[in-house]
């Protein structure tokens, strides 16, 4: 078995990803590799693809952030999967932490089932009861007049929390309130922070500090975090476009689950070795 595993660096609408193909392999991509790796070929997410371990699945799917951190779920990361995989079939089922993800790829457009949003506090998780996920006392700014208020929870693979903004999303410091949201003591295992502007039923303006990466191009998870509490406060219909700064999202929250669509790109391959993210490039 070779020390090193094939790579190859990708991304979703911006969101950089690296996929590791673990293949064959019985060893993990280790954390601190995921860090190394990182520093040379940086990226938010890597998407570590096993050989599958369940009945009627294509590959087991294993989610590191780039500080080292475990991802649940990363839906341009999957779509990366996808076309990384798609040589000859066209539908997958991926088993990954936070369930199986069916995933399909009909030319440039990508598709991913993300499964069923959960709302409770004890599914986000927040530390403590809050009566109302869809609207969480959580501010930041002056007391007296605080820049962002509320947010509306979420769990899709990952804790979300989206800030309804009523200004354009530049007018709002998110890489400063994004890690103190992050790392607030309600959420246990921290919490992807996203600003959202609904433009109109069908379509939302997105930006996310992305937990264990920071600001991002785009967020999948987030993507669908926002579509879905978009519909259940109100503000949307169940089938949006989400803008984010790297490109657009189309999201359809059906009664089986969310299904994501949108595109992903190869950029160039190279080997690693999994245990200490030392780097070969070689196309």
């Amino acid at each position: 078995m070779s020390m090193n595993a094939p790579f190859a660096k990708m991304n979703g609408i911006g969101n950089q990803i690296a996929v590791a193909d673990m293949r064959g392999r019985v060893d993990l991509v280790s954390a601190s590799a995921a860090v190394a790796l990182n520093e040379h070929v940086p990226f938010d997410q890597l998407m570590a693809i096993h050989d599958p371990q369940t009945n009627g699945t294509d590959a087991l799917v294993h989610i590191l952030n780039s500080d080292g951190s475990t991802a649940g779920a990363c839906g341009n990361g999957m779509r990366c999967v996808t076309l990384y995989l798609a040589d000859a079939p066209t539908a997958f089922i991926f088993e990954t932490n936070a369930g199986l993800l069916p995933a399909a790829i009909d030319g440039a457009r990508i598709s991913i089932g993300m499964g069923a949003p959960l709302f409770g506090w004890q599914e986000i998780p927040v530390a403590r009861e809050v009566a109302d996920t869809d609207l969480v006392d959580l501010n930041f700014g002056p007391a007296e007049a605080p820049l962002i208020r509320g947010a509306s929870l979420a769990n899709m693979g990952n804790p979300h929390a989206v800030f309804w903004a009523e200004q354009p999303l530049e007018a709002y410091p998110l890489q400063e309130f994004g890690p103190q949201v992050e790392h607030d003591p309600l959420f246990p295992d921290r919490v992807n922070v996203s600003l959202a502007r609904v433009v109109s039923r069908t379509e939302i303006n997105l930006r996310t500090w992305e937990r264990g990466a920071g600001l991002t191009q785009a967020c999948g998870s987030a993507a669908c975090a926002a579509a879905v509490c978009g519909a259940r406060t109100g503000r949307t219909e169940r089938q949006v476009t989400v803008n984010l700064p790297g490109g657009s999202l189309y999201i359809d929250w059906r009664e089986d689950g969310v299904m994501m669509s949108g595109a992903a790109e190869h950029e160039f391959n190279g080997r690693f070795d999994p245990a200490t993210g030392a780097v070969e490039l070689t196309a």
